[in-house]
């Protein structure tokens, strides 16, 4: 339960009154700390979007990462590939297991992150920003309306883990 002890560790007490308060950091955490970013979207599959203009950046959450343990293989489409919402487009190997990766949206593979492939683990450190796999040119823009926002994600992730 050391959750529980590093939950009580971000709250505050005050010697002036009995009241405490909690350092609001600029993401969401969940019951296992997995950071959730605001102004992304997530599919229940643990895939994150970020669309940005025309392009749409994709890759996994840090509760999957977390979960996976520590990447160390990647398999990633070639760009020009077509992606579908639900789909598999490529896989992660970790110490503990493979897990195909889906797209949450559909679109065209416009970029692939070749980083991956010598640094695998950058989706351990860097999930949301170096750790990204794929970008993404929606076929779709209103499969976003689909996917969950931050305050839900983190939601679902809590209850998944609390019926396992």
């Amino acid at each position: 339960m050391w959750a529980s002890s590093t939950a009580n560790a971000l709250k505050i007490s005050t010697a002036a009154s009995n009241s405490a308060f909690v350092i609001s950091p600029a993401f969401s955490l969940s019951r296992c700390f997995s950071s959730v970013l605001e102004g992304f979207k997530y599919a229940n599959s643990h895939e994150w979007v970020k669309h940005d203009g025309p392009v749409a950046t994709i890759g996994i959450t840090d509760h999957a990462q977390d979960h996976l343990g520590e990447v160390v293989f990647v398999e990633l489409p070639e760009a020009g590939k077509p992606v579908t919402q639900g789909g598999s487009f490529g896989s992660v190997e970790s110490v503990k297991a493979t897990s195909d990766v889906n797209s949450p949206i559909s679109g065209e593979v416009v970029e692939v992150n070749t980083k991956l492939s010598e640094t695998p683990g950058l989706i351990n450190t860097s999930p949301y920003e170096d750790g990204w796999m794929i970008k993404v040119k929606p076929s779709n823009p209103s499969e976003l309306e689909s996917l969950m926002g931050a305050k839900e994600y983190t939601k679902f992730c809590e209850e998944e883990d609390a019926s396992h």
